[in-house]
């Protein structure tokens, strides 16, 4: 497992109503950022989905930004295969 250094940010959020303390060497604004992402995702979803225990809600909103990671992942390499295309075409 990877050290964080020294200057690494300690940040508290609050993810469902429970609070997280957060370690990480990005910006204290962007670690919030995520975890707000993630707490936005999880409280749609438990509205949906209101007969799921925390686990399963938490396995699901996972699962949630997994696939979105996926999709736009493959719209991103995508784009950069169009993007190569139109340059070598311009050659």
């Amino acid at each position: 497992m990877r050290k964080l250094p020294e200057n690494s940010n300690r940040v508290k959020v609050k993810i469902n109503g429970e609070d997280y303390f957060l370690k990480g060497s990005a910006s204290q604004e962007y670690i919030k950022k995520v975890a707000s992402y993630v707490d936005e995702k999880f409280r749609l979803i438990s509205k949906l989905h209101p007969e799921l225990g925390r686990v399963d809600l938490a396995v699901l909103t996972a699962i949630q930004i997994a696939d979105e990671y996926f999709t736009l992942k493959a719209e991103y390499e995508e784009f950069l295969k169009l993007f190569d295309e139109e340059k070598k075409d311009k050659r």
